[in-house]
């Protein structure tokens, strides 16, 4: 954080806040100790019996109990006011109730608990930072329990694709995905869909961790979050949370084995070391695949690829009202065909899954994650600090095939040892929240956001001895370009809701995002077989750029009954600027800098549970606009992208997300989204000519999204506690562009999966296949013809154990 506190940012002040915040939560504790109200009651099942085990807890608390062999449970040291308490328990669906203590005297909760077999249960999320029921947020938000992510079988955030409403997610073989919601999408590496795990902001496309594993749940939010996420949030948050230790001990497998050669074990522990004091949590991944694609060059697989992550937790609560957490993840990746292309789109459907590239290498990319939060609940407010590091080194052992073709014409060279090409963010963020228990009908999140980043890059465009098929006059020779660039931010955020009656009520937030960049470039020529370099292309050149933004929501919030909920809003997000990198396209001057885009929505959502939680149907209406769109264009063969605003986009449409359980046994869900993305006007100037794409639709956004998922479930040897499990899948997908010119595209498709098997509490075996009619399409193309196909057939056999 050196750099930053020196730069203009002076972010000194926000420490001191955060210091300050830590010390009035301490006197907090001290003036409202002593507490006396209570919360006691019984949990029991829709026949009577009592649920021994059931976890109640107290929303936005660290409070809560366990029931007894009874049912019976209390919860002590509560001031009087509101609360939502939330119970659960294996093989129920979960049970939510609002709870007003009194001042006087302590409250009793009698609650029942209905199998999850015959009801929906209530869904809980943190989208707002702040724990909250999904039907009660007035947000388009889709949320994947633990449950959920098993049974779709999302092994990496691209699967996402279809299950969320107007969700696409592709990359082109090197994981790292490129997110559209809504139309809101981009190629670049400052993505427009925002990823979030355990609260950490996955800072670009570099220093996330794709794979997926011991998840808690997902959530998705559509539509521009600027106000509570801020920077790159324009299209919408993906918020990925992990399973934390508690004082439960659990041990848990998974085996999964499958057609070429696909091996995925996970396996991990959470276990206290201090009952009720100090708990430890581990989980590891290794995945193996020997490649879906083969290459005619050498007639050997291509894209065979392995890696090793993990996620480690200790955390120690203090004392009722302190928590602190500490986490790290990692991953490392190998990749010995990080870029299955085909040249063409003809080629690509021609022979699927084939290769023919003559320049073989592995890909190295190492990523770690840590952070570390501090957690007070108090009885006035809740307040958090998340300090948290992130680095990526990733490069290519060998030069890396940039024709994509059996010749010797280009290649990319960026294997120069550290510290070249290891990406570095630091981030720190304060929040304060309006503690439960409050009876004022205003609730609030304010916030500060502090980051800096460091990103030297050195790569070269190498010319080989067929460089003329490239129309490269010169051969044997290698451009050099290299970049020191450092950005650094700070935000102060805040959002609230009042209630005006208890049926209406208003949202209202602001946020004001400061950012800096800063960059040195310099290009180098270099003659074959020397490496040194001859003379400067580019001399050394610095330059710098600095933006705001202001990232406003407002919404009006209708509760009609309970289980119905009407709202409109309006929010609006952005995508940062920067400057543009060195290349060899002489049109294309370095360090010229772009402005952040934006993003404006409103929105019209209505959120329903019906017929006793066994039916829920959530629906919405949006329109969006994008002014100032950044238009990442990739230069060739230098694998550069240059970006520039270049003109305004329109999009508008509709989603629909429905859930029901109509018999015991029997799960049906259906997932709808419409998209009508097209550039109002957009005008780019490439290979020395100007072209209109005005009207064009977006790329890497499906007009339809559309899944229908069933899932029946029948108990059968009661005494082994066996359930068989058979679930289907299908999935469509409307046509879909891959360039600006509309050139590439993928026409209407549907996909098939289907998962059966037997499980107990503790032990599954499941059967899988996906792509059952091995479909062909495209997954993801480059605006010059190089097409990735999406996953053939697959199907495997996966082990589970848990106790």
């Amino acid at each position: 954080m050196k750099q930053l506190i020196k730069g203009h940012l002076r972010p000194g002040n926000a420490f001191k806040q955060g210091l300050v915040f830590f010390v009035f939560a301490a006197w907090c504790t001290i003036g409202y100790g002593q507490e006396k109200q209570h919360l006691s009651g019984r949990i029991t099942d829709n026949h009577s019996r009592p649920v021994a085990g059931a976890s109640i807890v107290l929303l936005n608390t660290n409070l809560g109990a366990f029931s007894d062999s009874g049912g019976y449970f209390r919860v002590d040291n509560l001031r009087a006011g509101r609360y939502t308490a939330r119970v659960t328990a294996v093989g129920y669906a979960a049970a939510d109730q609002d709870i007003d203590l009194g001042q006087q005297s302590g409250a009793a909760l009698a609650l029942t608990l209905f199998e999850s077999s015959t009801q929906l249960g209530g869904v809980l999320v943190t989208a707002e930072k702040r724990e909250a029921l999904l039907q009660k947020i007035p947000a388009a938000i889709t949320s994947l329990s633990a449950l959920q992510v098993s049974e779709y079988r999302i092994w990496n955030s691209q699967d996402l694709t279809a299950i969320v409403p107007n969700l696409y997610s592709g990359n082109s073989g090197d994981q790292r995905n490129v997110a559209s919601i809504r139309g809101i999408t981009t190629t670049a590496y400052d993505p427009a869909v925002a990823t979030y795990v355990d609260g950490v902001n996955q800072f670009t496309l570099d220093t996330y961790i794709t794979q997926l594993f011991d998840v808690e749940r997902i959530e998705v939010l559509r539509g521009p979050q600027g106000t509570l996420y801020g920077r790159n949030a324009m299209g919408g948050v993906i918020n990925i949370i992990t399973r934390q230790p508690s004082d439960h001990p659990e041990v848990f497998l998974e085996l999964s084995v499958g057609n070429y050669g696909q091996e995925r074990l996970g396996a991990g522990l959470r276990a206290p070391l201090v009952k009720g004091k100090l708990f430890l949590g581990a989980s590891g991944l290794y995945e193996h695949l020997d490649g879906y694609y083969s290459n005619k060059y050498n007639n050997a697989k291509f894209d065979r690829q392995h890696s090793l992550a993990g996620n480690y937790y200790l955390k120690w609560i203090a004392s009722q009202r302190w928590q602190v957490t500490l986490n790290l993840k990692h991953e490392a990746n190998r990749n010995n065909g990080a870029f299955p292309l085909a040249g063409s789109l003809r080629q690509a459907f021609a022979s699927p899954h084939q290769v023919n590239q003559n320049a073989l290498t592995t890909l190295f990319d190492n990523t770690l994650n840590s952070s570390l939060s501090v957690a007070f609940n108090g009885p006035a407010f809740n307040f958090t600090s998340q300090t948290a590091y992130q680095s990526n080194y990733r490069y290519y052992e060998n030069p890396i095939d940039g024709d994509f073709s059996p010749y010797d014409a280009v290649t990319i060279i960026d294997n120069y040892g550290k510290p070249w090409n290891q990406v570095k963010a630091w981030t720190q963020e304060f929040k304060l929240t309006a503690a439960p228990g409050n009876k004022s009908p205003f609730t609030w999140t304010v916030g500060a956001y502090l980051f800096y980043q460091d990103n030297p890059s050195k790569q070269a465009t190498h010319f080989g001895r067929d460089a003329s098929l490239v129309g490269s006059q010169d051969s044997l020779f290698s451009l050099i370009n290299t970049t020191k660039s450092n950005r650094s931010g700070l935000a102060l955020y805040g959002q609230g809701s009042f209630a005006i009656n208890k049926k209406l009520s208003i949202v209202g937030g602001l946020r004001y995002d400061y950012e800096r960049d800063r960059e040195e470039v310099r290009g180098q020529y270099a003659k074959d077989p020397s490496p040194d370099p001859i003379f400067d292309t580019q001399p050394d050149t610095a330059g710098k750029t600095n933006y705001s933004a202001v990232s406003p929501k407002l919404g009006l919030n209708l509760q009609l009954r309970t289980a119905n909920l009407v709202y409109l809003s309006y929010s609006r997000g952005f995508r940062v600027g920067g400057l543009t990198p060195l290349s060899s396209d002489p049109s294309q001057p370095p360090l010229y800098a772009y402005k952040p885009e934006y993003s404006n929505s409103i929105e019209l959502g209505s959120k329903n549970s019906l017929l006793h939680d066994r039916l829920r149907i959530n629906a919405t209406i949006f329109y969006t606009t994008v002014t100032d769109v950044q238009v990442p264009t990739l230069v060739l063969p230098d694998a550069i992208t240059i970006t520039r605003n270049a003109g305004q986009l329109t999009s508008k449409g509709f989603e629909l997300e429905v859930a029901t359980t109509p018999v015991k046994g029997l799960e049906g869900s259906y997932n709808f989204g419409y998209t009508h993305a097209t550039y109002d006007n957009l005008n780019l100037s490439q290979n020395g000519s100007a072209r209109d794409y005005s009207g064009k639709r977006q790329i890497f956004t499906p007009e339809l999204t559309s899944l229908l998922a069933l899932q029946y479930s029948y108990a059968f040897a009661s005494k082994l506690g066996l359930h068989l499990v058979v679930r289907g899948e299908w999935s469509y997908l409307g046509k879909e562009y891959f360039d600006l010119a509309n050139k590439i595209a993928q026409s209407p498709y549907s996909l098939f999966n289907a998962r059966a098997g037997v499980n107990t509490k503790q032990f599954g075996i499941y059967f899988w296949g996906r792509n059952l009619t091995n479909k062909n399409y495209i997954a993801y193309a480059y605006d010059f013809g190089a097409v990735h196909l999406g996953n053939p057939l697959t199907y495997g056999l996966t082990l589970t154990t848990r106790f």
